[in-house]
């Protein structure tokens, strides 16, 4: 059963990270959370004890290759394997494409793209050995839309997807499957923090009429995530009221 296998989460400290986190505990796993905030893992130690569980963390910056290799290494011959990976982590660097720097794009490339093929690589191995391995890249609308002054970020969210569908292809025949999640607009910190005529205007852009909440992606992850997700590979599942239809 996959229950047993490391649930690997980047990312994990907050917003939707941490949604994942404790929804994949409380569907049996064995998690593992990364963040580069070392205060806002302790926090969410704090709130997976509350909970009645248990949580691994390891503070990583996730641009360090070598560091992060050998933490997600480190994870897998501890565990005998990564089982499950969810690439959560990311950032923005927001600006119009014609003011944007080189600096700003290839940050953010960095940690939402080029982490995530790191840690895909990493994880494959074990998966590969172990016959069974769940791969989710947390992409976004962004990816499959576009967004006007987020080239950076619409495109290494849809580089996910990209990888993941490759990923997907490689990997199928050794029972490892690679799917990204795409969310809309969905109430985070970040999110909370637009004003008000923003939001609504972001609302009517959405069929639903309403946001998302971090725990709508996080049980769409526990769903692929588990052994009723082993004949779905290389898909988009879009948590976003519509949004990108």
């Amino acid at each position: 059963m996959s229950e047993k296998r490391l649930a690997v989460v980047t990312g994990a400290a907050r917003g939707i990270g941490r949604a994942i986190v404790l929804e994949l505990l409380k569907h049996g796993r064995i998690v593992a959370g990364l963040d580069i905030n070392e205060e806002q893992l302790s926090e969410l130690e704090k709130a997976v004890k509350e909970a009645g569980f248990n949580v691994v963390t390891k503070c990583i910056d996730i641009t360090d290759t070598d560091k992060f290799t050998d933490a997600l290494e480190d994870l897998a011959s501890e565990y005998s394997g990564i089982g499950i990976l969810v690439n959560n982590a990311g950032i923005t660097r927001d600006r119009l494409l014609l003011q944007m720097s080189n600096e700003d794009f290839d940050k953010v490339i960095d940690v939402n793209l080029r982490a995530a093929f790191i840690a895909t690589r990493v994880a494959s191995r074990s998966m590969v050995r172990n016959k069974f391995g769940r791969i989710i890249n947390i992409s976004s609308v962004a990816g499959i839309m576009g967004n006007a002054g987020q080239t950076n970020y619409s495109a290494s969210k849809a580089g996910l997807i990209g990888m993941a569908k490759t990923a997907a292809r490689e990997l199928a025949k050794k029972n490892v499957t690679a799917n990204c999640i795409a969310p809309g607009f969905i109430d985070t910190e970040m999110s909370r923090k637009l004003p008000e005529p923003v939001i609504e205007a972001a609302k009517q852009l959405i069929p639903m009429r309403k946001i998302g909440s971090v725990e709508d992606v996080a049980k769409a992850v526990a769903f692929l995530a588990g052994d009723e997700a082993g004949y779905i590979t290389g898909q988009v599942l879009c948590v976003d009221g519509g949004m990108a239809m």
